[in-house]
């Protein structure tokens, strides 16, 4: 079994590396979260950051860490969500040319946004292709960036947590999505390398289970989603991030769609912010597991992302919790 190999010396310079290429989100104590759910909460808004996700922290600091003649290959790389938003953004910041390939379930919202910032779009049948059609654009010279699996990607990730606790010292509890499991090994990294007594949540919708999946095996399986939360639907957790659910997890929470998209709904009606589902499923699991928590506990919720299309939000009201 691989044993992770990000360490905090990596998310340190990580974040030198990206200083001034993306946003210090804020972080806050919600008091209408600490009120439902019972415990001290703050929210760490990475809902509001470049490209509408924390994906821009891990794709900045992969290419600003490549040589000038990597960086004139282009970039390929295979995602339907805010891995493929962040590249385009990034790419095109640098000055740089990117190919994304994308299932052809990815949603327009998705593909037009990739597009908007100037990647060029394949469409692909299934994410299996894509990862095929990946490795056949590296062979002939182009350089893939991994969505999840890559040391530089998870380190960028890692630098939220230094910024969540140096807004928030006394966290105790903090809940991190999980997709392949690159944003939580390096947040979850960040967080027990500067304070190892946090205990770190990981959650998944129970459509999209895939490090759960993997637990069970000891070994990376391939999952097909169906939850609405498509940015969690990662087809496989590799053995990279395996390892750090291993290492710095106390557990992984699997929650339902319906009361996921009801959170989604009561965060923009509270807070006043729009998220993903991808984000508002934290709260879903901090809300079931915070009643057996200790009364002095503060829970920390990273809400990771906000790139959700308004009728898509609109048809799940109308089916999942209206229908």
């Amino acid at each position: 079994m691989k044993t992770f190999d990000v360490a905090l010396s990596d998310i340190e310079a990580a974040r030198s590396r990206i200083a001034g290429r993306v946003r210090r989100t804020p972080s806050f104590e919600s008091r209408e979260v600490t009120a439902r759910i019972g415990r001290r909460t703050v929210l760490k808004m990475e809902a509001l950051q470049i490209a509408g996700s924390f994906k821009v922290r891990g794709v900045f600091n992969k290419v600003l860490s490549l040589s000038e003649a990597e960086r004139r290959k282009g970039l390929v790389t295979v995602s339907g969500g805010n891995h493929a938003i962040a590249l385009s953004r990034v790419a095109g910041t640098l000055g740089m040319k990117a190919l994304v390939l994308m299932p052809k379930v990815t949603p327009r919202f998705n593909i037009d946004l990739t597009k908007t910032f100037g990647a060029e779009v394949e469409l692909c049948d299934d994410a299996a292709e894509a990862f095929a059609k990946a490795e056949a654009y590296a062979a002939d010279g182009m350089l893939f960036i991994h969505p999840y699996d890559d040391p530089a990607i998870i380190a960028g990730h890692g630098t939220l947590g230094l910024e969540f606790l140096e807004d928030a010292p006394d966290l105790t509890h903090v809940f991190v999505s999980i997709g392949g499991g690159g944003f939580m090994s390096g947040t979850a990294a960040a967080l027990k390398a500067k304070r190892p007594d946090i205990a770190v949540y990981g959650v998944e919708t129970s459509g999209a289970p895939t490090m759960t999946e993997a637990l069970k095996a000891n070994a990376p399986v391939t999952i097909r989603a169906t939850s609405i939360a498509r940015t969690l639907g990662a087809p496989f957790a590799t053995e990279r991030t395996l390892a750090a659910a291993k290492e710095f997890l106390k557990e992984i929470r699997l929650v339902e769609d319906e009361p996921v998209v009801a959170d989604l709904v009561w965060l923009l009606q509270s807070e006043k912010v729009l998220c993903e589902p991808a984000a508002a499923c934290v709260l879903t699991a901090a809300a079931e597991i915070a009643p057996s928590l200790p009364k002095d506990a503060v829970i920390g919720l990273v809400l990771c992302g906000s790139n959700v299309a308004l009728e898509d939000l609109d048809h799940w009201c109308r089916t999942i919790l209206h229908g």
